[in-house]
């Protein structure tokens, strides 16, 4: 084989792995959420929200994450649970309690379970979550 064609070969294969590398992980993750402190009118970073899906008459885990600086968790669901994401029902549970108790203020919500329906899995979903200590306010986002 002439050394010209291994490399145009070889060049050509790198940057196809690249491009389906590129597109795999530019992806974007069907589920995200936002908490902001009604109170404050701010993010509510630190917050761990943990996702789980119904299966049967019990919850079976998927995945757990920690809202950023700005209240956010832009992917919550774990990349080795995509392939799985799909049509039904699914819970988020915002951890509030340990939030607040950072703070050092009571709350009379510790956990805020959050149960929606997913009809098909090329949409996004977005679970926003307006918090305060005495209440809550969440809707279906974009």
């Amino acid at each position: 084989m002439n050394p010209k064609h291994i490399t145009t070969t070889l060049i050509s294969s790198l940057l196809i792995a690249g491009a389906s590398s590129a597109l795999a992980a530019g992806s974007p993750n069907p589920l995200s959420v936002h908490v902001l402190d009604l109170q404050t009118g701010q993010p509510s970073p630190g917050v761990t929200v943990d996702l789980e899906q119904r299966s049967g008459s019990g919850w079976q885990p998927l995945g757990s994450g920690v809202t950023d600086a700005q209240g956010r968790i832009r992917a919550l669901v774990p990349e080795q649970r995509l392939a799985g994401w799909g049509a039904g029902e699914y819970r988020v549970v915002f951890r509030t309690g340990a939030f607040y108790a950072r703070q050092k203020q009571s709350t009379f919500f510790p956990e805020i379970p959050v149960v929606f329906t997913v009809d098909s899995a090329s949409q996004h979903y977005h679970v926003p979550l307006l918090l305060s200590p005495y209440g809550f306010s969440t809707y279906r986002g974009n």
